[in-house]
């Protein structure tokens, strides 16, 4: 295929593209790529016009008007929401006189999930696709350019294009067939195996836990955690990133592949975890309470979650960014990947030298963490 053949255009949203168009690229393994998820994001008003997030997805035509490769791209005018931190570069580069915002940001917004982000017909419209994001930002002085969480197979396209390689390490729980919840304790060290029972035991005495996928979520399931979540978004973040709508039009758009989890006392909902069900990874997203009750959030997040990629077949539970904690309940430590495009040559070399620094730590980090994952020796 001759790249030179086609057409980059930059266009105002995912919406402007036929869903059936989108979702060929993208794929069905990753949900935070899908048309569904992108387009209730800018149709809920989550990103868009006062967010900080402007769609800005960028896609390579056929002659007839057919989207062959995308980029789901976003011009940003801050770091929020991103889980890469890059707020230390842009201080260092808006104190040394330049203008770090707006950036664009290549990502599944608000989403610390690994995933494909060049969305692609034909393998060879990767460095094409590259060159017309740094294009974007080349002739609309646009400092930078951040793709998140790549999918490791797609990190050679943006290493050869020149881009930056930036690694850190989440937990992930990895399923090794197990056909129960009791299974994988058998895997761990016997403290942390009696550990784990206890926790789940005192969570459970206190509620009556449901699982909720599809249409047996309902409007007041929504509700309930939709106060949960503006409560943890309040608490972490100052503003919650998702509106109300978007819920709604999750659910509707994507029901069954998300999973609520949902805590009630007494009939009552008192807190909830939210997960999307992709093909081979459970991934949770948000978690909220109403009320203090120990454990609950371990069980909901985590313990909850490992029984239902289980009962599934799933590959593994990601539990999203940070989290020390994870490691103690079976959650190893996992690289996760970002390439970036710097415009400004000497805050490039810096960067880079920076980075260099970084990646040594963080392969330290993740040496120290495996050495303390609670699994019985030679497991």
């Amino acid at each position: 295929m001759n790249a030179a053949e086609f057409t980059a255009r930059i266009l105002p949203g995912v919406t402007a593209v036929d869903p059936a168009h989108w979702d060929a690229l993208g794929g069905a393994d990753n949900p935070f790529m899908s048309h569904a998820f992108l387009s209730a994001m800018e149709d809920s008003g989550s990103v868009g016009p006062g967010t900080g997030w402007q769609p800005a997805p960028i896609v390579i035509e056929s002659d007839s008007g057919i989207p062959l490769a995308a980029l789901p791209a976003y011009l940003k005018g801050h770091s929020q929401g991103e889980f890469v931190f890059d707020h230390g570069w842009a201080d260092a580069y808006e104190r040394a006189g330049g203008a770090y915002y707006p950036k664009l940001q290549i990502a599944a917004p608000f989403t610390p999930a690994t995933g494909p982000r060049l969305l692609l017909a034909d393998e060879a419209l990767g460095p094409p696709l590259l060159r017309a994001a740094e294009q974007l930002c080349a002739q609309n002085h646009i400092s930078s350019a951040h793709a998140t969480f790549v999918d490791p197979a797609q990190l050679p396209v943006f290493d050869q294009a020149g881009w930056l390689i930036r690694s850190d390490i989440q937990f992930h729980w990895s399923n090794q067939d197990y056909a129960s919840f009791d299974d994988f304790l058998d895997d761990l060290a016997s403290r942390k195996r009696r550990a784990l029972r206890k926790e789940r035991a005192r969570a459970q005495a206190e509620v009556e836990i449901r699982h909720l996928v599809g249409a047996a979520i309902s409007p007041a399931d929504w509700d309930a955690f939709w106060e949960f979540y503006q409560d943890t978004g309040a608490r972490k973040w100052g503003t919650p990133y998702l509106t109300r709508k978007a819920f709604d039009l999750l659910g509707e758009r994507m029901g069954e592949q998300l999973l609520l989890i949902m805590a009630y006392r007494d009939g009552c909902p008192v807190a909830g975890a939210l997960n999307v069900i992709g093909k081979d990874a459970l991934y949770g997203r948000y978690w909220g309470c109403s009320e203090t009750i120990p454990f609950l959030h371990f069980e909901l997040c985590y313990y909850q979650a490992i029984d239902a990629a289980i009962a599934r077949g799933l590959d593994r539970v990601e539990a999203g960014a940070q989290g020390g904690h994870k490691l103690a309940r079976g959650y190893a430590p996992v690289r996760t990947w970002s390439a970036h495009w710097i415009a400004d040559p000497g805050f490039r070399e810096a960067i880079a030298d920076f980075l260099e620094r970084e990646r040594q730590g963080v392969a330290a980090d993740q040496n120290y963490l495996e050495q303390r994952t609670p699994f019985r020796k030679g497991t």
